[in-house]
């Protein structure tokens, strides 16, 4: 079976259905909501407007991975859509704003984006279906060490749309008894741990009998990824990036951190003092916490929070990460950490220049010596200023090992920019909405039956 793929041929169908929508969404909305006089008389402003809504609307449904839809849950694509059209509604407003284009109704591009939401919604819905009847389940071969296929298979167990199924694991490669477990599985999952060798055998196997590879990578595989391919006398060398971004990209994040802090800052504020009020009220003492946190180049530096935890949160135990059900985190805490308030005063951090608007998120000095003694590339993360919301934040969960979240990081790191930033900047207007962002760490892991899945068992499992 070849790997499955999602057609460019049925993007393209997408992406024109998306055209013809959006501008049936907006030429019924100016129809009948404008009155026929004034749309006469302002007839090139709409229609310039169109276009506007259109490559704004493509280009965040894009960000927001609508073109990618078959491994997503249709609740997942119903909040991207509703993030989208949001987000398209707060941009075309701003724009209109900005080029002084006041007399152009904000009625108009309200309803436009709700109908817009509805539309597209529905036309996902039907590719959705369609891909679903498509795509059979997949089977899978996992190969790492137990404690790795453990912790995958957890993740895995979690996410049934992805349809994949696993029926064998491999927990050594001594012998070539995982061939004959890949002969009968359609994907061939390696873990982050497997040696080098091992993995360019599976993956020559994958390539040679059809079958889709799914590497888990390490921080060695992170730093090639954005390599340079040179060369001495005949001899091909790779040049692996520095993960150090150039003075260039520091002074241009620098500025978009100063703008979007800025407006940020105006905007969150009446949320800033609600908070804060809230906060006095609830729980005795201060509104505001900081705490030392470790930023660029290994410099420290006080962090700021909207306190959620007891005053006393850590007088005995020592530092802690978060837990699920934390008994620490008081009532309002709970509801401030669901939907990132606790975050806003860290706008300040951004202002100051300690931090940066996108990064990765900031660590205790306690922490930070645990993580580098444990994985020595936890250093390169301070390469860059930490950031309100990151790559991690963005693609992994709260309960993301430390692991993981390094190794998003790091990629953030390699692919440093503007434009990477305003992608993630929008993308964590979804996690905002997402509960599975926000869990404690002390989620329970169900055990792996390593027997019922060995490849030495003619045994198929399930989950």
């Amino acid at each position: 079976m070849q790997p499955r793929r999602f057609p460019q041929s049925r993007k393209l169908i997408m992406l024109l259905g998306d055209i013809g929508l959006i501008s049936f969404a907006y030429i019924l909305t100016t129809s009948f909501v404008l009155d026929r006089s004034i749309l006469l008389g302002s007839i090139n402003l709409y229609s310039s407007m169109l276009p506007v809504i259109m490559i704004i609307t493509g280009l965040l449904l894009n960000i927001n991975g609508m073109y990618s839809i078959v491994e997503k849950r249709f609740a997942e694509i119903l909040l991207g859509m509703m993030v989208t059209n949001l987000c398209t509604m707060i941009l075309t407003m701003a724009l209109s704003f900005f080029i002084r284009e006041f007399s152009y109704s904000r009625g108009v591009l309200g309803v436009t984006v709700i109908l817009q939401f509805v539309f597209l919604s529905c036309w996902r819905y039907l590719f959705w279906r369609v891909e679903r009847r498509i795509h059979d389940m997949r089977t899978v071969l996992l190969i790492g060490s137990e404690e790795e296929c453990t912790h995958v298979y957890n993740r895995l167990r979690q996410q049934p749309q992805l349809n994949l199924k696993l029926k064998y694991v491999c927990t050594s490669m001594e012998n070539n008894a995982w061939e004959s477990a890949a002969r009968e599985v359609d994907v061939i999952m390696v873990c982050a741990e497997m040696r080098h060798r091992h993995k360019v055998k599976i993956i020559n196997y994958c390539h040679e009998n059809g079958k889709q590879p799914l590497l888990i990578p390490n921080t060695f595989e992170i730093f090639c990824s954005g390599a340079a391919l040179d060369k001495i006398d005949d001899i091909p060398v790779f040049r692996p990036q520095s993960l150090r971004p150039t003075v260039e990209t520091r002074m241009l994040k620098r500025s978009l951190d100063l703008v979007v802090a800025g407006i940020g800052f105006v905007c969150a504020l009446p949320f800033m003092l609600a908070t804060a009020i809230a906060i006095k009220i609830g729980d005795p003492g201060p509104v505001l916490y900081s705490q030392i946190r470790v930023g660029r180049d290994g410099k420290e530096f006080k962090v700021y929070k909207f306190r959620t935890m007891r005053v006393d949160a850590e007088k005995y135990s020592g530092p802690m990460l978060a837990q699920e059900n934390d008994p620490r985190i008081t009532k309002l805490g709970r509801f401030l950490r669901a939907v990132r308030l606790d975050e806003l005063p860290q706008i300040w951090n951004v202002i100051s220049g300690d931090m940066s608007v996108v990064g990765p998120r900031p660590e205790r000095p306690f922490f930070v010596e645990k993580f580098i003694k444990e994985t020595p590339e936890y250093a390169y993360r301070h390469n860059v200023k930490p950031g309100i919301t990151g790559m991690a934040q963005v693609y992994g969960k709260y309960n993301t090992t430390p692991f993981d979240k390094l190794v998003y990081d790091l990629m953030y790191i390699e692919k440093c920019g503007i434009l990477t930033d305003l992608a993630i900047i929008i993308q964590t207007v979804r996690v905002l909405f997402t509960k599975s962002a926000t869990e404690g760490a002390g989620i329970e892991q169900k055990p792996l039956n390593i027997a019922k899945y060995d490849i030495d068992k003619d045994i198929y499992g399930d989950f």
